[in-house]
């Protein structure tokens, strides 16, 4: 389920405070909506609507273009963007996520269709070369840094960049001009190094081992709608009044981020963020999900899950390990709030374990619960369950509309910077997703 949608670019700032004022509660009620509505939906996606898009190449080759775009908002605005996109394709935020592995050279060629230079940095890679030489910064002629690597010139200009994928983990890439500016214009997008021979961990430790099919990239950032503003007016950016309005999961906010992967009604917007699970299982499902946090905004973002810690075992593109050559000690850690800096990649194992081993008949839940009317009603006719106990469905009054597919447990993961989960000031919104747990059994497919 999701919100009617009124588009309406970020024209002044007249409009888009009456754009804020009529859907700031509409934003609010919608959020918790589609996280139900999620509920009824999910199972029945493809195994690509769900978790990370690799954008793969048997040759590690990949031709990318930066272009202009728009990407929507869930309280009605458009915002103006720049970003990387497939150059057999369209514009898109964030850019593609490129997956390769660790010790293959890696070329990216970049095709500029922006109006001013631009370039790609790739931190965590080591001797990269801009079309065969290595990557030099770029100074004006008053001797100012400009670049930090070769640009490819402004409306058609390209440029080549080579290296070889370094150690297996997550990594940010993002334009290296005018970083302040071009970063927050939209201009970043993941790497994913695998480990050689063994894509189904995040190192070369046989206990970073994850499930491919719950596999996680969390792309986080932050706009200002003003700059953007500026930037599509061609008029120059007041830096000092910079002040972030949306916070964004792969491009996307709170509830759109619960959205299935290439949503139709989000064309520029292809990356969801719903993780999806089934409990930990020693036989039938032992190994668990990994999400892979990145961090292409200005500031610190600590994200947040409701109800499960997550085992963190790479930062930067580096195993947690000791520097013993023969048997390094395993320095991953379980974390319940996790802090990625500016910049900073942070890759963490996820599971959900059922301590208290529920079941109705034979071990029920030792607390009276209440009346169905007294836990969760949206309106006054549809129930959503949060309980943590997963099972399945009683039987309901039969005015009640029941958005949970199978006895199925959600919870809410935000950046617990509170502010950083609104959409424009409005809750709930912003760096928020959802995570779902489905029954051992699983949940219908159709």
């Amino acid at each position: 389920m999701r919100l009617h949608r009124t588009r309406a670019r970020t024209r002044d700032a007249a409009s888009a405070a009456r754009t804020r004022r009529r859907t700031g509660i509409l934003a609010a009620v919608g959020a918790l909506v589609a996280a139900v509505a999620i509920g009824s939906t999910a199972g029945a996606q493809a195994a690509t609507s769900e978790g990370l898009l690799c954008q793969t190449d048997p040759h590690q080759t990949f031709s990318l273009s930066a272009r202009t775009g728009y990407i929507s908002t869930p309280d009605g605005n458009s915002i103006f963007m720049w970003g990387y996109g497939m150059s057999s394709g369209r514009f898109q935020l964030p850019g593609p996520v490129l997956c390769v592995t660790s010790g293959q050279p890696v070329t990216v060629i970049l095709h500029n269709e922006l109006p001013e230079a631009t370039s790609m940095v790739f931190p965590g890679q080591s001797a990269v070369k801009a079309d065969g030489n290595p990557a030099q910064p770029q100074f004006d002629s008053g001797g100012s840094l400009t670049s930090m690597v070769q640009p490819a010139a402004a409306t058609n200009g390209s440029v080549t960049y080579t290296f070889t994928a370094g150690s297996p983990g997550t990594y940010l890439y993002s334009s290296g001009t005018d970083v302040t500016k071009q970063q927050q214009m939209g201009l970043y997008g993941a790497l994913v190094v695998r480990p050689a021979g063994t894509a189904g961990q995040v190192n070369d430790r046989a206990d970073s081992a994850f499930s491919p099919q719950h596999e996680y990239v969390f792309l986080l950032s932050e706009v200002d709608p003003d700059v953007h503003l500026a930037v599509e007016r061609s008029q120059p950016v007041d830096w000092s009044a910079y002040n972030a309005r949306y916070y964004l999961i792969n491009g996307r906010s709170m509830p759109d981020t619960l959205a299935p992967n290439n949503a139709t009604w989000l064309p520029s917007q292809p990356y969801g963020a719903l993780v999806h699970i089934k409990p930990y299982d020693p036989v039938s499902n032992p190994l668990p999900a990994v999400i892979r946090y990145v961090n292409a905004g200005r500031v610190s973002y600590p994200f947040h899950p409701h109800g499960s810690d997550e085992r963190v075992v790479n930062k930067d593109g580096h195993a947690l390990q000791g520097t013993s050559s023969t048997a390094p000690q395993d320095l991953s850690y379980l974390k319940y709030d996790i802090d990625v800096m500016p910049g900073q990649t942070v890759d963490a194992l996820m599971d959900w374990r059922d301590v208290e081993h529920w079941n109705a008949t034979t071990n029920p839940i030792p607390t009276q619960l209440p009346a169905i009317t007294d836990q969760l009603l949206v309106g006054a006719d549809t129930w959503f369950s949060e309980s943590p106990y997963l099972g399945t469905q009683g039987t309901f009054p039969s005015n009640i509309t029941v958005n949970n597919e199978c006895g199925e447990y959600y919870h809410v993961a935000h950046s617990h910077a509170l502010q950083q989960a609104t959409n424009y000031g409005a809750a709930f919104g912003g760096m928020m997703t959802v995570f779902r747990i489905d029954p051992p059994a699983g949940c219908p497919t159709s």
